[in-house]
């Protein structure tokens, strides 16, 4: 999802990390600012286009006059709208679970813990203003016929949910894990779901201690 990207894409230097340019003293060193590629600049313009707006509302034309990239050049990269949709869900699936990695690291070896903490994540970004719902059920929505090819990266995801949360359960040592991860999924997916319908106040928060009880209830 686009809100597991980063917030800010920030100025590159050759042979460094990314810096705060407006920190940086000229004449400490000299600075050679990369630019993003024209593939990277179209992904990032769709990005914030799709999350925000929808895959349908979001035309072609728009994402090349807000990207700045020649409508050639957006065609070299994504010959159609569709291998643009499915790159954005690719890379948003990358992201979410760049993001899960980095809320289980610090209880590494201990799966039940790991699964509470993904909730308590997911409970602090359902409730951030930024949190339009879940991308992978939008494009589910807004395309409903199952062979669509951003219906088929909505699923793939949605699998390795399904298929994450049940090794997960199965570490832990879980009673029933596919049914502990099913109904887990089904959490996560009504917290984005509440993000989406009522804001940043919404019920979402009560994800991870719903969670819990699931959890606990088969432990």
């Amino acid at each position: 999802m686009a809100m597991f990207a980063a917030k800010t894409q920030g100025a590159k230097l050759k042979g460094g990390k990314p810096r705060d340019l407006e920190t940086a003293k000229p004449d400490q060193e000299k600075l050679t600012i990369e630019k993003p590629s024209a593939r990277e600049q179209i992904l990032q313009t769709a990005t914030r286009l799709f999350y925000h707006q929808g895959f349908r509302a979001v035309g072609i034309d728009t994402i090349i006059a807000e990207s700045g990239v020649a409508k050639m050049t957006l065609y070299k990269h994504f010959p159609s709208k569709d291998d643009l949709i499915v790159a954005y869900l690719d890379r948003s699936n990358e992201a979410f679970w760049t993001w899960c990695d980095a809320e289980m690291k610090p209880f590494e070896g201990n799966h039940k813990r790991q699964l509470e903490v993904i909730f308590e994540g997911v409970a602090k970004l359902a409730s951030s203003p930024q949190c339009f719902g879940c991308t992978f059920t939008g494009a589910a929505g807004e395309f409903p016929e199952l062979q669509h090819p951003g219906h088929q990266a909505a699923l793939r995801h949605k699998q390795q949910v399904l298929d994450t949360f049940t090794g997960l359960s199965k570490a832990a040592k879980l009673r029933q894990p596919r049914v502990v991860a099913e109904q887990l999924a089904l959490l996560l997916d009504g917290a984005w779901n509440a993000a989406r319908m009522f804001g940043s106040n919404s019920h979402a928060k009560q994800v991870a201690d719903a969670a819990k009880l699931i959890i606990a209830a088969h432990s």
